[in-house]
């Protein structure tokens, strides 16, 4: 059985875990909170991340937005998810919360700004 040691992101505290892979499914220790236990077994099964970044804007008062995608992505995603945006060249104005990408880099998940970059 393999076991990993993790520090839990799902609430201020950073509970130390131990995930013990076993033949029935993960077994999460240390967690004090339901949310632990929850990361704990998402992060040894199908790990996942919000990917934040910057996109390129044309005629706006700034060159770039704040963009991140509205849920995370599975972590094997990351690079793709930059890489889309990477390219991606988006025209002002730009709303907070607009879609940039409904799927980015094929990954089911809304590409958003997170700022408005007014039209310069």
């Amino acid at each position: 059985m393999e076991t990993r040691e993790l520090i839990c992101t799902g609430c201020p505290l950073g509970c130390p875990l131990t995930v013990t892979l076993s033949p029935d499914g993960p077994v999460v220790k240390g967690h004090t909170c339901p949310r632990g236990e929850a990361y704990g077994r998402s992060e040894v099964l199908d790990p996942r991340r919000t990917v934040t970044s910057t996109a390129a804007v044309t005629g706006g008062r700034q060159a770039r937005v704040p963009v991140k995608t509205a849920r995370a992505v599975p972590k094997d995603r990351i690079w793709d998810c930059m890489e889309a945006v990477r390219r991606l060249r988006v025209a002002a104005p730009v709303g907070l919360g607009d879609v940039l990408l409904p799927d980015c880099a094929g990954s089911g998940v809304a590409l958003v700004a997170t700022k408005t970059v007014e039209r310069a």
